[in-house]
């Protein structure tokens, strides 16, 4: 019997690199009928990982939230095994009709553009889309106060309005990450043309709106039914009849989002003579939730609807005057930051308040920077962001510069004791927050032109300091560590790995052996993920003629510890147990979850047993490589 010359060859390994991912939920059955879907919004989660989609439908069926990657998206069809979040939701008011539903996506990398939908399979919403950041450090929020639309009498002015100041504002800040609400989204509670007025800006399904109850919206179960903010307490203590049974809306609310710790209050609750537990309720809230979380942000900021220091129609409100002394001495003593308020369809921004009086009485009207003593608070009013309405400027009188007061300004007369700003142009406007690890920048922006200033310029600035005690603060940025790689590459030279001529073994088999051209595989990823290499190689060609792959068998080994490699187990030829040997993918090594980040160097013994009935030849197979990790 002749004997023949065998070759095996890497030059053409292909590598595979797969990313596991988890499906989510599973989709529940098809809707029985089609449902009608609207009234979409994306809201603000419990973090930076999180948003909450709401949205109505015409039938009570089953339904949820779809999800992925806008760049697996082909065609608009979304990739099967797509996640999916199920769907909450009851009956709507009669007035509104249909149903409500609202999911929350859990689970969002940083630096990603999604895509979404609601519905269920054969029939979903249009799909649309937003974007995540970094989930630490720098970021800007927008403020609007009161859209109120129908407020005017025309509704298609005030939804034009409001339209253009979300336009313009996203327009110039397009990296925004947040929408905060001052209130009063609509003029009368249940009005389902005025929310539908409210939702029409499609930027609404792109940002997360983080919403506050208005007067205009309490008197109803459509806000409640349009949003469903993350952690609400709805106890009966924050409805301000004390009844969340009722046709209303009510509820305190939290979340943190990157170093800001923000609490919603629904101010409408304000006296226990109304049924709920009035401004202690709502006190005793914040005390908890900052107790509770205030370690874990930077900055703290309130936001609620009735403004207690502002310039307009609502400044000398009984109420107003009764929260100037029920709220700030516990936000001093809390350290809150940042007080955002609406109602009074003014902008106003305040001294520095400390207890209810001016912590510095050097500090001047309009300034540019201020520097928050211990308990320190800036509280700002937001004007009208629809431009639907707007309440002129009134005198101070004389109750007094501190406390419920509502005095002039020994600096500026015509001001109110409290305010270093008032302006009020009858023009649109929203404000811009920058959050910054050592200072948070508040601009009052106008949407509409005014005062003979164009849109976009600035209508107040102020660079808020944070408080530091005695001695000296040393801050220093950590950035995200490097998040390391995993690969593998030939160790050397790739060149044809010859096994030579191969041995008649006494007329029963030809046998060769050789040694793989050795593979160096790195893993330095902070994840420390699992990984594993494995091969299989081919049928072995010369020409026309052929011989399985199974009949090549190997020893696998770690020539050089690193990265947590341990090899695979031995396989055998064909040729002795009948089996597949090489000809489906074998592990040449793996390492486990938690491995040591390094180096390490693979290889393995080839043992080749081909029956002696292969026509003599010099044949060759190709050993793909396959690398697989989370």
């Amino acid at each position: 019997m002749s004997t023949s010359k065998l070759a095996t060859g890497a030059a053409a390994a292909v590598l595979g690199l797969a990313v596991a991912l988890g499906s989510g939920l599973t989709a529940p059955a098809s809707a029985a009928e089609p449902a009608t879907l609207s009234a979409i919004i994306l809201g603000v989660g419990a973090n930076e990982t999180q948003r909450v989609v709401t949205w109505y439908s015409s039938a009570d069926t089953a339904q949820q939230v779809q999800i992925a990657p806008t760049t697996s998206i082909a065609n608009g069809e979304f990739p099967a095994g797509s996640k999916t979040f199920a769907a909450l939701g009851e009956a709507n008011l009669a007035t509104s009709g249909g149903y409500n539903r609202h999911a929350t996506i859990t689970g969002l990398e940083e630096h990603t553009a999604y895509s979404y939908r609601v519905g269920t399979e054969g029939n979903w919403s249009p799909a649309y889309a937003f974007k995540t950041q970094d989930f630490e450090g720098d970021y800007d929020f927008l403020f609007y106060g009161d859209p109120q639309i129908g407020a005017s009498g025309n509704l298609a002015n005030d939804q034009a309005g409001w339209q253009d100041t979300v336009d313009v504002s996203l327009a110039a800040n397009p990296d925004a990450e947040l929408l905060v609400s001052g209130g009063d989204q609509v003029e009368t509670a249940n009005t389902e043309a005025q929310w539908n007025a409210f939702l029409a800006p499609d930027k609404l399904r792109q940002y997360p709106w983080a919403p506050t109850i208005g007067n205009h919206d309490v008197g109803g179960k459509a806000y409640e039914q349009h949003f469903f903010p993350p952690n609400t307490d709805r106890s009966a203590a924050y409805y301000s009849n004390g009844n969340p049974a009722s046709n209303t809306s009510g509820g305190d609310y939290w979340y943190i989002y990157k170093d800001v710790l923000f609490i919603d209050l629904n101010s409408n609750s304000y006296a226990t003579s109304q049924g709920g537990g009035g401004d202690a309720a709502h006190v005793n809230y914040v005390t908890d939730i900052i107790n509770k979380h205030g370690d874990e942000a930077k900055w703290k900021v309130l936001v609620y609807h009735h403004s207690i220091y502002s310039a307009a129609s609502h400044a000398k409100d009984a109420d107003a005057k009764v929260r100037r002394v029920d709220f700030p001495t516990t936000f001093s003593k809390l350290g809150v930051d940042l007080v955002l308020q609406g109602h009074d369809h003014v902008y106003t921004r305040s001294y520095e308040i400390k207890n209810g009086v001016k912590a510095n009485p050097d500090e001047k009207p309009g300034d540019a920077d201020v520097f928050t003593g211990p308990g320190g608070v800036i509280y700002m009013t937001a004007n009208s962001a629809s431009g639907s309405k707007y309440y002129a400027i009134t005198a101070p009188d004389n109750t007094g510069t501190s406390g419920a007061g509502n005095g002039a300004d020994p600096l500026k007369p015509e001001n109110y004791w409290y305010n270093s700003v008032q302006n009020q142009e009858n023009a649109r406007s929203y404000v811009k927050v920058q959050v910054r690890s050592d200072k948070l920048v508040l601009q009052n922006v106008r949407s509409a032109a005014a005062a003979g200033q164009p849109v976009g310029s600035i209508v107040d600035k102020v660079t808020v300091h944070p408080y530091i005690a005695d001695g000296q603060e040393i801050q220093v940025d950590v950035p995200n560590a490097a998040p390391g790689e995993f690969g593998w590459t030939i160790d050397g030279y790739n060149g044809l790995v010859d096994l030579g001529t191969a041995q008649d073994h006494n007329g029963e088999y030809f046998g060769a052996t050789g040694k793989i051209n050795p593979i160096a595989v790195s893993d330095t990823r902070r994840t420390l993920a699992p990984w594993s290499i494995s091969a299989s190689v081919g049928d072995f060609k010369d020409a026309a003629k052929s011989f399985p792959g199974s009949y090549l068998g190997w020893t696998p080994q770690v020539i050089t510890d690193g990265a947590g490699a341990k090899a695979g187990a031995p396989v055998k030829s064909a040729y002795d147990d009948g089996g597949q040997g090489l000809s489906v993918a074998r592990g040449l090594a793996s390492a486990d979850q938690g491995h040591a980040k390094g180096t390490a160097k693979l290889g393995a013994d080839l043992d080749l047993k081909i029956p002696n009935s292969v026509d003599k030849g010099t044949y060759r197979g190709t050993l793909t490589i396959t690398a697989l990790s989370s």
